[in-house]
């Protein structure tokens, strides 16, 4: 049933925000940034929940950890970074979402450079 709630307040924001569009467009621009913030932070409260039950799924699997807080890292980058570049995309600032979606890139490649050496030592170690 969140998603509904989720879903409806998108709905109702949106038309208050095109309401406002006509008369002062600033008024819309600060109601869509607080509607894009109000629903990243119910987002928010299901990772918590998503952290849980890996933390449980951590207990049964003892190799592979590092792996799976690298997959939660590279899922953060890419959520915030696609979110600020929503906003600053939204606001008229393509160029600077751009920027942002671009450092989010570089960031997944660095983040995920363990992986690579890993596969890399184990190549290494197959071939002798």
């Amino acid at each position: 049933m969140e998603f509904v709630r989720i879903g409806l307040l998108a709905v109702v924001g949106i038309a208050l925000g095109i309401q406002f569009k006509g008369q002062k467009q600033e008024y819309g621009l600060y109601l869509g940034l607080a509607l894009c913030l109000l629903i990243f932070s119910c987002t928010a409260a299901y990772l918590e929940q998503v952290k849980t039950q890996m933390e449980r799924i951590f207990g049964y699997v003892s190799s592979g950890k590092q792996y799976f807080f690298l997959l939660f890292k590279v899922a953060g980058i890419t959520w915030v970074c696609e979110f600020v570049a929503g906003i600053c995309r939204d606001s008229g600032f393509s160029a600077v979402a751009a920027q942002v979606e671009l450092f989010g890139k570089i960031a997944v490649l660095f983040a995920g450079m363990p992986v690579f050496l890993a596969l890399a030592e184990t190549v290494a170690g197959f071939a002798g």
